[in-house]
């Protein structure tokens, strides 16, 4: 009972939080998504990332496992995707990067946070800006077969990363004004993310529910697997490997759906992903937490 109520704790906020920003799209109340969307991931994720890599008390050269064990693992799990879809025939452009990658900016972030402390979300970041470089070189080639891999460098949260891991390395310190002022900033990180979630879910409109369901959950098995396999090969301890598994089943992000708008490819598929993967996880992420806690 006490471990259900941990686990209920954890996730009670994050679904919470996404179930107001979908409960205000559904009453038709305007919401200006990308707005926030740029705000976010312009300004308050990088401000989060900085000052929770600067405050860490990790070890930098945990840091440093963690970010080659997620590359790892995003590797394996593209292979494996690589290899669904072409044993189940789909479009590679308009599948492979939706499952490939998470959501572990709006789900990764606070999960790790609620439940591993700023430790956890250390960690998270870290496999943040994996993730961000991913998406925006190798995941930009799947979808639109010409990745652009110098359009990483202008990205805010891996200018952000490189800047807070140097800070941790060399054991500098912004002056307290400055680290109070990004610590406010970065606060609002989390609650926009996950209000703007809520919002993007409650928007689309998926189709091929049993295939999306089905790709779901081996998106969700394949991740699991990559994770505990390769962060047990590195010798990643407890909360490290806790949050990598943690961000390797988060679901599909809803910059799949606006990847695929962009360059074309099929983004009903998308959606459909992005749904039924967000609502599979209300039951995946708490499991999974049992498991890990």
């Amino acid at each position: 009972m006490n471990l259900v109520l941990t686990v209920l704790e954890i996730v009670s906020p994050v679904f919470l939080l996404a179930g107001f920003g979908t409960a205000w799209t559904r009453a038709g109340w305007d919401y200006p998504v990308e707005f926030v969307t740029r705000l976010a991931m312009t300004l308050a994720v990088p401000c989060l990332i900085f000052t929770a890599l600067t405050k860490t008390e990790v070890d930098p050269s945990s840091l440093a496992s963690i970010s080659l064990a997620a590359a790892l693992c995003y590797g394996a799990v593209a292979l494996a995707s690589a290899l669904i879809v072409h044993l189940m025939k789909l479009d590679q452009p308009s599948y492979l990067a939706p499952l490939t990658f998470g959501n572990t900016g709006n789900l990764g972030l606070p999960l790790a946070l609620f439940a591993f402390g700023n430790e956890g979300l250390g960690y998270a970041v870290v496999v943040l800006a994996v993730t961000t470089i991913g998406v925006f070189t190798v995941g930009i080639w799947m979808v639109s077969g010409g990745g652009k891999p110098a359009r990483v460098l202008r990205e805010p949260m891996f200018l952000a990363t490189i800047l807070g891991a140097l800070f941790l390395w060399q054991g500098w310190h912004t002056p307290v004004w400055l680290t109070n002022g990004l610590t406010l900033v970065g606060q609002m990180a989390i609650p926009l993310m996950l209000l703007t979630l809520g919002v993007a879910v409650g928007r689309l409109r998926p189709g091929e529910m049993g295939r999306s369901l089905l790709l779901s959950l081996l998106k969700t098995a394949i991740g699991a697997i990559a994770a505990l396999g390769i962060g047990h090969a590195l010798g990643l301890s407890a909360i490290p490997l806790a949050v990598l598994v943690l961000q390797m089943i988060t679901p599909v992000a809803v910059t799949s759906y606006l990847m695929a708008e962009r360059y074309g490819t099929d983004s009903g598929a998308a959606a459909g992903l992005v749904v039924v993967s967000t609502l599979i996880s209300v039951l995946t992420l708490p499991l999974a937490l049992a498991f890990l806690l």
